[in-house]
């Protein structure tokens, strides 16, 4: 078990062992982002910007036309929201290289209560021009997405929580080899090989037919508890890890469109303009098909700890398997 945000602290870790590009800015919050395990390795690399998020992001800015890459961090509801602005106008628009690592992100952030909850920051980053949306499921996901995102010329935004989650693709760091055809998680146990994170592709699990169900973050472990459920029913679906909300994955939402009996997407965000806008924007104009959206219902979370407000809006493997059998 291991909070997303622990994992972004350690991929800082190595990747600034091994570029001394990297920079990381933060807004008073690297205990709880977990820049401090940068920040004290490299302490001349590190800057706290104070709780002044617009600064945070200009700034980042700055290091970016310099030729560094920074990695901008604070809470999802302060990155998205308070310093949407300066995202917009002094990194995305003129594409400058910033990452932009939101932790503490949806009703997962539980007993901060609904002025910290960000059920928006996917909706509002992924209409930003050149901004690329990441979304990542647990301690090696995170850490392939960190790795990544340093690779790319241009604004990431990442999206990372606050509670401690299972490991979905264990401890192995090594990358797939390309040139597999069949990277359905099926096709790789067979083969001792483990699934390659790829910007842009999606990673299924099974080939069930009964159902597809879209997750991302958090709700990729609930989607694969209701999964192992109902299998034991003889009812079998194919749970799809949506690491990579923009550019979204097109070729993969469509197969599974034409392969499967139920669209069912489960997002910790507002089902407006998150992942399930995202899968339904692409059946509606490729091939119309109807989606059920599980997600937070256009209302405001509340405080409580994150595993009841998850059962509170329904988005746990019980709803999902409630979803899979009567929608």
């Amino acid at each position: 078990m291991k909070a997303t945000r622990e994992s972004y602290g350690e991929a800082l870790e190595k990747l600034g062992k091994k570029n001394k590009s990297v920079v990381v800015l933060d807004a008073d919050l690297s205990t709880a982002t977990m820049t401090k395990k940068f920040k004290a390795l490299f302490p001349k690399r590190f800057f706290d910007m104070g709780i002044s998020e617009q600064d945070l992001m200009g700034t980042a800015a700055g290091f970016a036309i310099g030729g560094k890459i920074p990695f901008a961090s604070t809470f999802a509801i302060f990155a998205a929201g308070r310093a949407y602005e300066q995202i917009r106008n002094a990194i995305a628009y003129p594409n400058l290289n910033v990452k932009i690592t939101a932790t503490h992100a949806g009703i997962t952030v539980g007993e901060d209560g609904a002025s910290h909850q960000s059920i928006e920051d996917i909706s509002l980053m992924r209409t930003v021009p050149n901004m690329i949306v990441l979304s990542p499921c647990d301690d090696m996901e995170t850490k392939w997405a960190i790795e990544e995102a340093s690779k790319i010329n241009g604004p990431v935004y990442i999206r990372l929580t606050r509670p401690k989650v299972e490991s979905i693709y264990g401890e192995n760091p090594d990358l797939l080899a390309n040139g597999i055809d069949d990277k359905s998680t099926a096709s790789l146990q067979k083969r001792n090989l483990k699934p390659k994170f790829e910007l842009g592709k999606m990673i299924v699990h099974g080939d069930g037919k009964d159902a597809t169900i879209f997750a991302t973050g958090v709700e990729v472990q609930e989607a694969l508890k209701a999964k192992n459920e109902l299998a034991k029913e003889n009812i079998n679906i194919r749970v799809v890890d949506v690491h990579t909300i923009k550019p979204i994955d097109k070729d993969t939402i469509i197969k599974c469109a034409k392969e499967t009996n139920k669209i069912i997407t489960i997002e910790d965000h507002s089902i407006i303009g998150g992942l399930g806008s995202s899968i339904c924007e692409v059946l509606s104009e490729e091939y119309p098909t109807k989606v059920t959206r599980m997600g937070i219902q256009d209302i405001f979370g509340t405080s409580g700890k994150w595993h009841e407000l998850l059962e509170k809006y329904e988005l746990t493997a019980n709803d999902i398997i409630k979803k899979v059998k009567n929608s």
